[in-house]
């Protein structure tokens, strides 16, 4: 199945690693904040904020393979979004690398370097798409799951 490169689906994952890593500035310094952060804090208890990020995120990937990006690339952006899903579970340690780790906006690089180097038409295998899509709802609901695991644990309730 031939896929072509599209563009405003590209501006529209662009917008949305935007969002989730850099649309805030911090006053009096050059640098920025996203939502994902934002969301991490706000969903302390349970840990919605990152599963809500995660799925962003995983929506990014799942695009970038639906574009034909090679598996090593996809699976660059997998290892960005398991790095943040990870260390995202440890209490303080995961909100202030999601201050620090911008894997959107990592991937959107990696995305944009692709597309730099290639021509515009790519053929996607639909079976790695679907591959990848399982294996990103494996990793995002399973920290999430994680997530509450680790908070009941912690207040025992």
């Amino acid at each position: 199945m031939k896929i072509q490169y599209d563009p405003n689906k590209v501006k529209h994952l662009r917008r949305i690693a935007h969002l989730l890593d850099t649309s805030i500035p911090i006053p009096g310094t050059n640098y920025r904040i996203g939502l994902d952060p934002v969301l991490g804090l706000l969903g302390i208890v349970g840990g919605s904020g990152d599963f809500i990020g995660g799925l962003f995120a995983a929506y990014i990937v799942v695009e970038a393979a639906r574009m034909g990006l090679p598996s090593n690339v996809i699976f660059q952006m997998v290892g960005n979004v398991l790095i943040d899903s990870l260390v995202g579970l440890v209490p303080a340690v995961g909100d202030l690398l999601d201050f620090t780790w911008k894997a959107n906006s990592r991937n959107i690089a990696l995305l944009d370097q692709y597309i730099n180097i290639t021509p515009q038409n790519r053929k996607a295998n639909p079976l790695f798409v679907i591959g990848i899509t399982i294996l990103l709802a494996f990793i995002v609901l399973g920290f999430g799951i994680l997530a509450v695991m680790l908070i009941r644990a912690i207040f025992q309730f």
